[in-house]
């Protein structure tokens, strides 16, 4: 499963994040990160203290990665609009839904501050780049004044969120491609004249 050229620690985390993503902490063992992993209980203890250390680990890494992939679509050129649609529209595997938006819906990690840490500053992040852009957009007067960025960016958050959980209820892509047309459109009423 893993590249024959990937470290123990790089197979740990690694196993680590899918299992957070596909059963979330109760369901992601040591036995099963070790077994996914191909590495054998000592190496993973000799590497990580322990599985709360390594879920953070695990929670941190993916977190990295979902800014790194919304920040390509938000920080590329061109304008606000086509920058979120961008963002809204990029390949994801929706039926799977957010790696990190899973992990809010988990008690155990909502309950233990460190690795509650990285999910709320991630969606924070996330929000907080949106507003960004849309407030460029409508400084630059692609936006009419009455588009609020703050309010706007949440929107887009939540439209997101929701739509995995419609799609992963649907068992259908669906649901989440029509909350975001839905949301582009909502959006271009905002659009200034030109």
């Amino acid at each position: 499963m893993y590249s024959a050229f990937m470290t123990t620690p790089e197979r740990l985390i690694e196993s680590t994040r899918e299992l957070l993503w596909e059963r979330g902490y109760v369901g992601t063992s040591p036995k099963a990160i070790q077994q996914r992993a191909g590495a054998g209980q000592g190496s993973m203890y000799h590497h990580f203290s322990g599985k709360p250390d390594l879920a953070l680990t695990a929670i941190r890494r993916t977190a990295e990665e979902l800014r790194a992939v919304a920040g390509s679509c938000l920080d590329s050129p061109g304008g606000a609009y086509d920058r979120v649609r961008a963002y809204l529209l990029r390949e994801r595997e929706v039926l799977r839904g957010c790696p990190i938006g899973r992990l809010t819906m988990d008690p155990d990690v909502m309950a233990d501050p460190e690795l509650r840490k990285p999910v709320d500053e991630t969606l924070d992040w996330l929000r907080g780049r949106l507003a960004e852009v849309l407030a460029e957009g409508r400084e630059r007067g692609e936006f009419t004044a009455g588009l609020a960025p703050e309010p706007i960016a949440a929107t887009v958050v939540a439209t997101v969120q929701g739509g995995y959980v419609l799609a992963r209820a649907a068992g259908s892509a669906a649901p989440f491609d029509s909350a975001v047309e839905g949301l582009l459109t909502l959006l271009a009423a905002f659009k200034a004249p030109v």
